[in-house]
């Protein structure tokens, strides 16, 4: 029997962990164990009630002005005493960016034991941006010994960086998250939800907007703001924009202070099945989250990506997505033409994803079951 520790701590990590703990979890020749950090302590919980995944281990790591460099020494520190001293394992997966990932990383390659890295592969090829995640997975890619890469650009990528055994491609696991988290919804009340939101007008194009990164506080966002203003203003009575604000006070106070037009609704950040959900009411996506412009594609949403660079070149280039950056005019004139050109908007919307098709839990599992 193979030994497993599911080790993460922010929400994205748990989404697109949640599959593959559920998926290896059914199978007998492995003995399954959680562990989380907690980097984000509310939505990660979240998360683990809505895909009821049982936690063996939760360090509960933040404290209040934590810098990146106490965070990533109490992690290594924290994780090789309260979790890898405690029992063995064979495996240790992690998945994506975050600093939990490098802390585990660093942590389980001092104790020999094999790192399996999720969603491997990805560059933006800027070691500021994002800052720190490029760093974090450039080196998580050095310490790993299984490299599950999205897409073949993830791999070559790898493969530049002369990272070539266990390198293999099997698609995202957000593909399954999401047609596992929608099936859920589905059973929940349609209803219930159309109440929670009664302030919302869903007979209009509903335009739902995410952004939060660190690269785009300040001009960046203000210019965001004017964009959305502009939007709301030139297709007042056909669309309504759905603005989840991020708690981070460098994005609340801008967009409650600007963002004052009657049909743009600023909403409480939305937990991972209202954000599913809401997703899948929309017609557009504007958005700078990594996850959402894997998502999206899965349910022939067009994505303006709001940042100037990004990691995930798949999509643009398999036309699910447009890179928009933080600039007014490119949002407005790419919005606009969404929403008047029929044939633009359908050739993008039934775009095949590049992300993969629900399947890549099974693969990994069979995968591991291999070695």
């Amino acid at each position: 029997m193979k030994k497993i520790l599911f080790l993460f701590g922010t929400r994205p990590e748990a989404i697109k962990m949640a599959p593959l703990i559920k998926c290896f979890s059914k199978d007998k020749q492995f003995d399954v164990k959680v562990g989380v950090t907690a980097q984000h302590r509310e939505m990660l919980d979240q998360v683990l009630f809505f895909f009821d995944i049982k936690v063996d281990y939760d360090l509960n790591i933040m404290t209040p002005n934590q810098t990146l460099h106490q965070l990533t020494a109490d992690l290594i520190t924290r994780i090789t005493n309260e979790i890898l001293a405690t029992e063995t394992f064979d495996y240790i997966f992690v998945q994506g960016d975050t600093t939990t990932v490098l802390a585990a990383s660093l942590a389980a390659f001092y104790q020999k034991i094999k790192i399996v890295h999720i969603e491997a592969g990805l560059r933006s090829h800027n070691m500021q941006s994002p800052f720190p995640e490029e760093m974090n997975r450039v080196l998580t890619s050095k310490l790993a010994t299984i490299h599950f890469c999205p897409t073949e650009n993830s791999k070559a990528n790898l493969i530049q960086e002369n990272t070539i055994e266990n390198v293999f491609v099997v698609g995202n696991t957000v593909i399954d998250a999401l047609f596992l988290g929608l099936e859920k919804v589905k059973k929940a009340s349609e209803q219930q939800l159309l109440e929670q939101y009664n302030n919302i007008d869903f007979s209009r194009k509903i335009i739902l907007v995410t952004c939060h990164r660190r690269e785009n506080f300040g001009k960046p966002f203000e210019e965001i703001c004017d964009a959305l203003l502009t939007i709301a203003s030139q297709f007042e009575n056909e669309v309504e924009i759905v603005y989840p604000v991020h708690l981070n006070p460098n994005i609340k106070e801008i967009a409650h202070q600007k963002l004052n037009q009657k049909n743009i609704k600023l909403i409480a950040p939305l937990n991972y099945p209202e954000l599913i959900w809401m997703m899948d009411k929309s017609c557009i996506i504007l958005t700078d989250s990594g996850g959402i412009q894997e998502e999206a594609p899965s349910l022939g949403k067009p994505v303006l990506v709001m940042r100037e660079i990004t990691e995930r070149m798949e999509g643009i280039t398999a036309g699910t997505a447009l890179l928009v950056g933080s600039s007014k005019d490119k949002i407005v004139f790419e919005t606009t033409r969404l929403l008047t050109d029929i044939s633009y908007y359908n050739s993008i919307s039934v775009a095949s994803n590049p992300y993969g098709d629900g399947t890549t839990s099974a693969q990994i599992k069979a995968i591991i079951a291999g070695f």
